[in-house]
């Protein structure tokens, strides 16, 4: 597995960061600990996790499996913002919430440092000041060593980055946004951000929680039970059969399979090295519930789809847009500039 810094910062982290979220809850401890054990020995380096996967499950088996590890082999991420309570302040980005956040994380995971520290999504009611001075203060006292959001909007992102540097605080590394073949969206203003400003891209769900593993057909009724997709709509998953089971997934699906056997590789392989060949792109996130699905996902490093490969998947998976995101108002913005 290849290396990239991540952003304009000098930290190293391997191309394929591993998700833990199913650590805890749909993987067991024991499985947990060979999926661990399995991607190190590919050579990745970069683990995310996060306060309220499996509540504090996931930050805990990470934390066992560290305890046999040596740590300053490994770029750590975890996140803080959603619910690790049922009081008013076990949520949000205030500094109360920060606080008992990162020493909670600290002592699951069994460390006395956080590489990579990341705010979940946006804080609507905390003002962006409060979290990002406290962030910064994290940073000064040693406890975390980069900082980094999830889930911002452009504008979220944009404002966050340019109070930082007008206050002299540490500034976001990276972005972890949804983006993949399924959700292209995430171009319009966030990778632009994200390389003007010299963050990392790490997207989460590079499969869109299975839909880019070809193993559903225009055919099927519904998907097997024992999916994700299967209980997307009972637990509240955003991948649902009824958001995606339209033309536009499966012509979608038609040409990744076809990319994919050309390449000799599978339909997940090719949708992740896809991901890995996009402009801004450090590490995509691969997450799995067994060691064979794991198996799999490594099998995206080490190779390159075509340019021509990856221009069918780009038309392919081109969303409809409009002003100010097609391509008049592109070449309008860029008219006398070439």
């Amino acid at each position: 597995m290849e290396f990239r810094y991540l952003g304009k910062t000098g930290l190293s982290v391997s191309e394929l960061c591993l998700g833990t979220m199913t650590l805890g809850r749909e993987t067991s401890e024991d499985d947990s600990y060979n999926i661990l054990d399995r991607y190190i020995a590919e050579g990745g380096n970069f683990i995310d996790t996060a306060d309220v996967y499996s509540r504090g499950g996931s930050e805990e088996i990470v934390g066992n499996w560290f305890k046999n590890q040596k740590r300053n082999d490994f770029v750590l991420a975890t996140k803080v913002r959603f619910p690790m309570g049922e009081g008013p302040n076990d949520l949000g980005l205030s500094r109360k919430h920060i606080i008992k956040g990162i020493k909670e994380s600290l002592r699951r995971l069994k460390t006395d440092y956080i590489d990579l520290y990341q705010v979940h999504a946006w804080d609507p009611r905390t003002p962006l000041e409060e979290t990002l001075s406290t962030l910064n203060d994290l940073v000064r006292e040693g406890l975390v060593r980069y900082i980094g959001a999830s889930n911002f909007k452009g504008w979220q992102l944009q404002k966050a980055i340019d109070m930082s540097r007008e206050k002299g605080w540490e500034q976001f590394s990276c972005l972890q946004p949804q983006y993949n073949l399924l959700c292209r969206a995430t171009e319009y203003e966030l990778i632009d951000v994200c390389v003007n400003e010299g963050l990392g891209v790490i997207p989460w769900s590079p499969l869109r929680g299975g839909w880019l593993t070809g193993k559903f057909t225009r055919d099927m009724q519904g998907p097997p039970e024992n999916t994700r997709i299967g209980v997307a709509k009972e637990k509240g998953y955003s991948e649902t059969w009824d958001m995606y089971n339209n033309e536009f997934t499966w012509n979608l699906i038609d040409e990744l399979k076809s990319v994919a056997e050309e390449a000799g590789k599978t339909p997940a392989q090719a949708a992740i090295n896809w991901l890995l060949q996009q402009s801004g792109v450090t590490a995509p996130i691969i997450g799995a519930r067994t060691i064979e699905q794991l198996e799999a996902n490594l099998g995206a490093a080490g190779w390159s789809l075509s340019t021509a490969q990856v221009d069918r998947l780009n038309k392919a998976s081109a969303l409809f847009v409009s002003y100010p995101y097609d391509q008049s108002a592109i070449d309008q913005r860029n008219k006398g500039r070439e």
